[in-house]
C-alpha cells in the first residue's frame, strides 16, 4: 500500500509538482501582499493567515473532488469560434476581478484618499480583504489544481506538493507584505503585477494561452530593478 513511497518517480513527480505550485503561488502572495497592506499590522498578520489557511484549505477540497475539477474544462458553450469551459469562465472573471481591484487601488494610492481610522470601518476593511482573498484563492486554486491533476497521478502526492507550496508561501507573504509597507514605490509595482496576472487569465480564459514563464520573468526583472532603486536610495539616505 506504501510501495509508491520508495518509487523515485513519484519523488520527482512531487518535487516538479511541488516547485510548479510555489511558482503559481507567486501571484496569490503577490495578490495577498497587496490587499492587506492598507491593514493595521497585527490584522494584516492575520489576514494573511486566514487567507493562505484558506487557499490551502481549497486546494484541498478541489483535490477531494476530482472528478468535479475535471469536469470544469468540459465545453460549456461557444462564442465567436471559442468553446468556453467553467474553468474558462472562472478564469475570465478572476481577470476581471485582479483588473478591477489593481485599478481601484491604483486610484487610491494617487489620489491619496483618506484611511478609516474608526474602529468599525477598520473591521469592515478586514472583513472585505478577507472576502477577496476567498474570490481569488478560488480562481487561483481551480488553476493549480487542475495543474497538478496533469502532472501527477497519486492523490497523496498532490495533496503533499500542495501542503508544501503552502508553507513556503506562509514564510515569503510575510516578507514580500513587510517590504512592500516598508517601500510605498514597490506597491505600485505590485499593482502593476496584478494587471499583468489579470491580463494573462483573461487571455487564458479566451484561449490565448500567455507563458506563464515570460510574465514571470518580467515581474522578476523589474523587482530586481526596484530592489536596486531601494538600495541606493537607502545609501544616498546614509550619505547624507
Amino acid at each position: 500500500m506504501t510501495a509508491w513511497i520508495t518509487d523515485p518517480q513519484i519523488w520527482a513527480s512531487l518535487v516538479t509538482l511541488t516547485i510548479m505550485e510555489i511558482v503559481l503561488g507567486i501571484d496569490n502572495i503577490v495578490f495577498i501582499s497587496v490587499i492587506v497592506s492598507r491593514l493595521p499590522a497585527k490584522m494584516a498578520h492575520r489576514a494573511r493567515q486566514i487567507g493562505l489557511s484558506l487557499a490551502l484549505v481549497f486546494r484541498i477540497v478541489l483535490l477531494s473532488v476530482l472528478s468535479w475539477i475535471v469536469g470544469l474544462t468540459t465545453p460549456l458553450f461557444t462564442i465567436a469560434d471559442h468553446t468556453f469551459s467553467w474553468r474558462d469562465v472562472i478564469l475570465v472573471a478572476g481577470g476581471l476581478f485582479l483588473l478591477f481591484k489593481a485599478t481601484h487601488e491604483i486610484h487610491h494610492d494617487i489620489e491619496g484618499e483618506e484611511e478609516d481610522s474608526e474602529t468599525g470601518n477598520v473591521q469592515k476593511s478586514f472583513a472585505a480583504v478577507i472576502a477577496q482573498i476567498i474570490v481569488i484563492d478560488l480562481v487561483f486554486s481551480v488553476d493549480s489544481i487542475i495543474t497538478a491533476i496533469g502532472m501527477a497521478q497519486h492523490i497523496e502526492v498532490m495533496v503533499a506538493a500542495v501542503v508544501i507550496s503552502m508553507i513556503v508561501m506562509y514564510i515569503a507573504s510575510g516578507p514580500v507584505a513587510a517590504f512592500i509597507k516598508e517601500h510605498p514605490t514597490t506597491k505600485m509595482l505590485a499593482l502593476s503585477f496584478l494587471l499583468l496576472i489579470g491580463v494573462a487569465l483573461i487571455a487564458d480564459g479566451l484561449g490565448f494561452h500567455i507563458p506563464r514563464g515570460y510574465i514571470y520573468f518580467a515581474m522578476a526583472f523589474s523587482a530586481g530593478v526596484e530592489i536596486i532603486n531601494v538600495i541606493a536610495k537607502q545609501n544616498r539616505k546614509k550619505t547624507r
